[in-house]
């Protein structure tokens, strides 16, 4: 039997461009990221600090503090970052920022009872056949579980300049890593999630922040009686070692791909 791990959070790049994401990782070919992706990460870190001062029985943090872990995530990396991929000012990204972190702590987090920040999930095996196994793996980055009257839902925070579109927050495309996630979710815990959402934090001049309705991201992974779930079609990617490429991927380009030397299916 061959394992493959495979962070769960990487699951819906997976399907974007399955040449790129099998570059990244599983050959471990990175490229730096830009400031824009920095910006996303700090926003990530002090909102998460915040939310887990929420929980129960934990140390109450300020949206004040929390902000200067977004400050000193964003103006000390800890990985290579390109400042040059992205027409950002490190200081408009800081100011964007903090705004953003307090629309998120004010406005979005208090519409949630959470009950986990970023928890760390249970290993989950899936028989690819033919002795491939995929195992997901990791935390749920930037997830939180949230309970409501019918039941346990999976929001995750999501930054971007395209992640608001007329006044809503999208939720195409964030079905495969929110489904992985709440596969993984039940698998850890023993109970049944009713869905996925998606907290939308807007990294353009006009920052804005929004909720997305709740949907069956599971449903997506795991099909229905009628069509195959995404599971079925990375499981055969994984038994034949076959990752298409898609040349008309939003990524697919030398800003963003660490195999674009190297692909022929680009122009």
């Amino acid at each position: 039997m061959h394992i493959t791990t495979v962070r769960a959070s990487s699951w819906g790049s997976l399907f974007d461009c399955a040449h790129k994401w099998e570059a990244e990782h599983l050959l471990g070919m990175r490229k730096p990221s830009g400031l824009r992706a920095q910006l996303g990460t700090a926003i990530h870190a002090s909102t998460a600090l915040f939310d887990s001062s929420r929980l129960p029985g934990a140390d109450h943090v300020s949206v004040d503090d929390a902000a200067g872990v977004f400050v000193d995530t964003l103006r000390n990396p800890d990985r290579d970052v390109d400042y040059s991929v992205d027409s950002l000012t490190l200081g408009d990204a800081e100011k964007i920022g903090l705004v953003l972190h307090s629309k998120y702590c004010f406005e979005l987090s208090p519409q949630f009872e959470f009950s986990s920040v970023e928890m760390t999930l249970k290993p989950l095996d899936i028989d690819c056949g033919g002795g491939q196994v995929i195992r997901l793996t990791g935390t749920m980055d930037r997830a939180r579980v949230a309970e409501t009257e019918y039941g346990a839902v999976i929001p995750d925070v999501k930054t971007g300049s395209r992640v608001i579109e007329n006044g809503v927050a999208k939720t195409r495309g964030r079905s495969a890593q929110i489904g992985a996630y709440q596969l993984m979710y039940e698998h850890s815990e023993g109970v049944q999630t009713v869905g996925g959402q998606v907290l939308a934090l807007q990294t353009t001049s006009k920052p804005q922040a929004l909720a997305s309705v709740v949907f069956d991201a599971k449903r997506v992974m795991v099909g229905t009686g009628e069509q195959r779930g995404l599971i079925e079609f990375a499981a055969e990617m994984f038994r034949t070692g076959l990752f298409p490429p898609n040349p008309q991927s939003m990524l697919c380009s030398e800003k963003y791909c660490s195999r674009w030397a190297t692909c022929n299916f680009h122009e």
